[in-house]
C-alpha cells in the first residue's frame, strides 16, 4: 500500500530502542510496500552507533551487533543513490534552508527524499529540525 522514506534518525529506531522507537515501529507495522533509504544511511548509522559506544550509551559488543543487523537487512530496503545530482540538490537546499539550520548530511537526506517524491507516500524522521524542513518542502510526515 505505502512507500515510505526514512532518514537515519528513524532507521536507528528499528534496530535500537530510542525515544521515538514505539512511534516508528507502529507506523512500520502498517501495510508498507517499500522502505526507501538514502545510501548515506549506511555511513550515518555506523557513525551514530560508534558515537553511542564512545559516549558510554552502548557497549562495543552491542554496537557491533546492531550495526551487523542493519547491514544484514540491506536487501530489505530500496536505496536512493547519492550521486552528483543529489549532491548538487543538497547544495541548493543548504542555500535555501541554511538559515533554518540545515546541515550537510541532513541536506543530502532531504535531497534524496525529494528525488523520490513521486514514488513515496510519506516520510519519517526523528530529527525535529529536519522534520520542519521536510514540511516546508511539502513532504508528508507520518
Amino acid at each position: 500500500m505505502k512507500n515510505i522514506y526514512l532518514d537515519t534518525s528513524s532507521i536507528i529506531n528499528i534496530y535500537h530502542s530510542e525515544f521515538d522507537t514505539e512511534r516508528v515501529l507502529e507506523i512500520l507495522a502498517k501495510d508498507i510496500d517499500n522502505i526507501y533509504l538514502s545510501e548515506l544511511a549506511k555511513v550515518e548509522f555506523n557513525s551514530a552507533f560508534w558515537k553511542k559506544i564512545r559516549q558510554g550509551e552502548s557497549t562495543e559488543e552491542l554496537g557491533k551487533e546492531v550495526i551487523k543487523n542493519f547491514e544484514d537487512d540491506y536487501a530489505k530496503y530500496e536505496w536512493v543513490k547519492v550521486d552528483l545530482e543529489i549532491l548538487n540538490s543538497a547544495k541548493e537546499l543548504i542555500k535555501k534552508y541554511g538559515i533554518d539550520g540545515l546541515r550537510t548530511l541532513d541536506s543530502i537526506q532531504l535531497a534524496c527524499a525529494l528525488f523520490i517524491k513521486e514514488n513515496v507516500d510519506g516520510y519519517l524522521t526523528s530529527d525535529n529540525a529536519l522534520k520542519e524542513i521536510f514540511i516546508k518542502e511539502g513532504l508528508i510526515i507520518l
